[in-house]
C-alpha cells in the first residue's frame, strides 16, 4: 500500500472523530507553545546579557595590565611593564589578530569659565576608527595635529570655575561647546596647582589649545565603552607628552631607581584581540602565564552562560511537562482508535495488507496529530512572544532596547520536529498492538 494512501486513511480516521482529535491536538498545541515560549524567554535573556556585555567592549578583546610586582603591600617580584617589545611579543601569539596599546594621561581642560579633570587615552588609528561617532569625523592619518574624540559623558567632569557647581549639582550640562570652540588644556597639572597656590619659583605651565575632531555616539547618560574618556592618536599623544615634560618624568610613568624617566614610554594597558570568540579563553591563559594581569568580557560571558543554561533547562523542563501530558493524550487516543477499529484492522489483515503498513498507518495518525498541534502551537508561540515583547520588554530592560522573548528559526523547526516525534513515540505501542491483533478474532469483534 502506498504511503499516500495510508496518509489519506489516517486523516480520514481522524476526521471521523473530530472532538477527540480536537482535544488531543489541543494538548499538543499547549505543550508545544509552553516549551517554545519558555525556551524563548531563556534565549531572550541570554541575548540581552550578550548585548549588555558587548556594549562595554568587544567579546574578542583581552585587556592586559602591567604587573607591578606587588603582593599585598610588598614588592614580591620585578615589575613587568608593557613596552613596544612586549606588544610585538603579543602580536606573535597564536590566534592573536591585532594588538592595540593604550596610553592614558590626565589633564585639565578649560572653556567658557568651566574647567574639568579629564582622562585622555591614546590609541592606534584602527581603534579610533572603531569608535562610533555622533558628530564630526577623524582627522587624516597623516595629520600632525593632536585632535580629540570626546566621549558622551566627558562633560560630567566639568564644573564652574568660580562656584564649583557641575552637572550633578545643577542638573544642567555645563556650557561647553566641544565642536565649535577649541579647548585649552594643561598637561602638567602639578606645576599648575603649585603656581596657583603661589609657590615660589614655579612657573605656570603652558595651556595648549586643542580642537575636537568628533563626538562619540550616545547621550550623556547612555552607557557605552567610550563614554567617560577622550581618545586621541597614541603617537601624537607621545609627542605631546615629550614636548610638555621634556627630560622630566611624565606623571604615571615608571622611573628608574634614581628617579629618572626611561627612554621609552610604558603603556597603561594593551588590548589583544583574538581571531575568534572561541580563542579568547586560551589566548588569555597564555598571556596570564607570561605574568601579566588580564581580564576580558568573555570571562563574564562564560559565567553568565552557565547561569543562563540552567535557567533555560528549568524553563524548558516546565514546558516539557505539558508536552508529556499531551503525549499521554495521543497514546490514549490511538488506543481508543484501535479498540473502535478492531474489526476494520482484521479485515485489512485478511485482505493481505502487510503488518508494516498497519503500523505505518497508526504512526502516521500520531505524527499528523503531532504535526498539526505543533504548527498551531508554534503560531500561538509567536503571538505570545510578540505580546510579551510589546508589553513587558520595556519594563524588563528598564527602557533599553531588547526583546524579552526570542524565537530563532532553529527553535521553531526543532519544536515542530519534536512535536511530531513525541506523537510518533506516543503512537508506537498502540501501533504494535494493532499489528499483533489476530485477524479472525478481530473480524468476529462487534
Amino acid at each position: 500500500m502506498k504511503i499516500l494512501d495510508l496518509l489519506m486513511m489516517s486523516i480520514g480516521n481522524l476526521k471521523r472523530r473530530k472532538l477527540r482529535t480536537f482535544l488531543t491536538v489541543l494538548g499538543v498545541v499547549i505543550g508545544t507553545a509552553s516549551i517554545v515560549v519558555m525556551v524563548s524567554l531563556g534565549i531572550g535573556m541570554n541575548q540581552a546579557m550578550i548585548d549588555q556585555i558587548s556594549s562595554s567592549g568587544s567579546l574578542t578583546a583581552i585587556t592586559v595590565m602591567p604587573n607591578y610586582g606587588w603582593g599585598g603591600m610588598e614588592v614580591t617580584s620585578e615589575p613587568q611593564y608593557l613596552t613596544d617589545d612586549v606588544v610585538r611579543t603579543f602580536q606573535m601569539l597564536p590566534n592573536a589578530e591585532r594588538v592595540s596599546p593604550r596610553l592614558r594621561t590626565m589633564a585639565l581642560m578649560f572653556q567658557n569659565g568651566y574647567e574639568g579633570y579629564v582622562s585622555i587615552i591614546g590609541a592606534d588609528r584602527q581603534t579610533l576608527e572603531m569608535i562610533p561617532l555622533k558628530e564630526g569625523q577623524l582627522t587624516s592619518a597623516n595629520s600632525n595635529e593632536l585632535t580629540l574624540i570626546i566621549g558622551s559623558s566627558v562633560i560630567f567632569n566639568f564644573y564652574n570655575s568660580k562656584t564649583g557647581a557641575g552637572y550633578w549639582d545643577t542638573g544642567e550640562a555645563p556650557n561647553i561647546d566641544f565642536m565649535g570652540q577649541p579647548i585649552f588644556t594643561v598637561f602638567d597639572m602639578d606645576a599648575y596647582y603649585q603656581a596657583q597656590s603661589g609657590m615660589p619659583n614655579v612657573k605656570a605651565p603652558k595651556k595648549y589649545m586643542l580642537n575636537t575632531a568628533a563626538m562619540a555616539e550616545g547621550n550623556i547618560e547612555d552607557y557605552n565603552e567610550y563614554m567617560y574618556d577622550i581618545y586621541v592618536d597614541i603617537e601624537l599623544l607621545k609627542n605631546q607628552l615629550r614636548l610638555v615634560f621634556g627630560k622630566n618624568p611624565i606623571p604615571g610613568q615608571p622611573t628608574t631607581s634614581k628617579g629618572k624617566p626611561y627612554p621609552y614610554l610604558m603603556y597603561d594597558e594593551v588590548v589583544v584581540y583574538a581571531k575568534e570568540m572561541n580563542n579568547v579563553v586560551e589566548l588569555q591563559r597564555m598571556i596570564t602565564d607570561m605574568g601579566y594581569t588580564t581580564y576580558s568580557n568573555m570571562e563574564y560571558l562564560e559565567s553568565m552562560k552557565q547561569q543562563s543554561q540552567t535557567i533555560q533547562a528549568v524553563l524548558g523542563g516546565i514546558g516539557a511537562v505539558s508536552m508529556f501530558v499531551a503525549a499521554i493524550g495521543i497514546a490514549n487516543t490511538m488506543m481508543m482508535s484501535i479498540y473502535e477499529r478492531t474489526k476494520e484492522i482484521g479485515i485489512i489483515k485478511v485482505l493481505g495488507c502487510a503488518m508494516r503498513n498497519i503500523q505505518t498507518m497508526f504512526l502516521l495518525e500520531a505524527a499528523f496529530i503531532g504535526f498539526l498541534g505543533g504548527m498551531i502551537g508554534l503560531l500561538l508561540s509567536y503571538i505570545i512572544s510578540a505580546l510579551l515583547n510589546m508589553f513587558f520588554s520595556a519594563a524588563f530592560f528598564a527602557g533599553a532596547a531588547g526583546q524579552l522573548s526570542l524565537i530563532p528559526t532553529w527553535l521553531a523547526l526543532l519544536s515542530l520536529a519534536f512535536a511530531m516525534i513525541v506523537g510518533m513515540i506516543a503512537g508506537f505501542f498502540p501501533a504494535l498492538r494493532a499489528m499483533k491483533l489476530s485477524p479472525l478474532a478481530a473480524i468476529k469483534t462487534e
